[in-house]
């Protein structure tokens, strides 16, 4: 990875939820200081500011919940051909949101990227929803709670937003830190071939394990791993600043573990964070805590970690 420029790109999107904030999210992470903390680690940086969308023509679904439909589809589309005219093999994409629904213009482009260059595309889904409701079944119509479906290719969005440009193979997705399912969503999800680790089993073997097992897996099949990192994956005791705060999430150790080990694999080929909403943070703790875990995941070890002051 270290030849790599890493490339920012900022996504202030927050259409995906009835909540405002998360559109802040790209500017408080650039504010705790996440280019310098890329740089002192030895990259080269380039931001390359923020990509915002406005949609073409109303979208109407006919369940009435559903709302900002048009701008989801804009979304992917502006994502699709950033990442299609913008990425290429030199740059490790780092895409700063922004809610969860960044993922599904984000996840199929790169797959597209990565069978250009001959690899098969994982993600590793770290999160307390598995963002696996349809168009149908969502009763709160919040679009950030569909990404993974879109992306997968299921047939609810046709006719509404096209194919993803390349569908990720539900086999080559490993979710953790899930512990908020819909009945709805845990049916359907039962029936692909998705990798659900939920803190229920976390907390019985630990973190590793099932990381390393997935981390063999995309190495055998010559893979490259994207990273989608919600920060309601984290425990709201330390990272307040989210709008769907899921007690009992990993802790500290465990999220730098996790960004420890798969910085030491070789294989994250890009990054996303999403639904950082300052508007409800402390004093900038979420944010800071968010590029302290970056830095892990891009070769910062615990003895090199700085004290900051309060």
């Amino acid at each position: 990875m270290s030849n790599k420029t890493m490339l920012l790109v900022g996504v202030p999107a927050d259409q995906g939820s009835r909540r405002r904030g998360c559109l802040m999210g790209p500017d408080a992470l650039r504010t705790a200081g996440i280019s310098d903390m890329l740089e002192r680690l030895g990259y080269e940086v380039t931001d390359s500011g923020n990509i915002v969308s406005e949609p073409s023509a109303d979208i109407h679904h006919s369940n009435p919940q559903v709302h900002h439909l048009s701008d989801y589809a804009a979304l992917i589309s502006n994502l699709d051909e950033f990442c299609q005219t913008e990425i290429n093999d030199w740059h490790l994409p780092i895409f700063i949101g922004g809610d969860h629904c960044i993922a599904a213009g984000i996840l199929p482009a790169l797959a597209r990227n990565s069978e250009k260059e001959g690899r098969e595309q994982f993600v590793l889904w770290l999160d307390a929803h598995t963002d696996f409701q349809t168009l149908e079944n969502t009763d709160t119509g919040n679009l950030h709670g569909t990404p993974v479906t879109y992306m997968i290719g299921d047939a609810s969005f046709d006719g509404f937003i096209p194919a993803p440009a390349k569908a990720i193979k539900p086999e080559n997705i490993c979710m953790m830190g899930i512990r908020s399912v819909d009945p709805a969503e845990r049916e359907r999800i039962a029936c692909t071939g998705i990798d659900v680790h939920d803190m229920r089993a976390i907390d019985e073997f630990g973190i590793a394990p099932p990381l390393r097992r997935f981390i063999d897996r995309v190495r055998r099949a010559n893979g490259a791993v994207h990273v989608s990192l919600d920060i309601d994956f984290l425990d709201p005791e330390i990272a307040p600043a989210v709008g769907t705060t899921v007690a009992g999430g990993v802790n500290f150790r465990e999220a730098h573990l996790m960004m420890e080990i798969l910085y030491d694999s070789g294989l994250v080929t890009s990054l996303d964070i999403a639904e950082l909403n300052p508007f409800l943070d402390v004093r900038g703790r979420t944010s800071k805590l968010v590029v302290d875990l970056v830095a892990s995941l891009f070769g910062q070890r615990v003895l090199d970690t700085q004290t900051r002051s309060i």
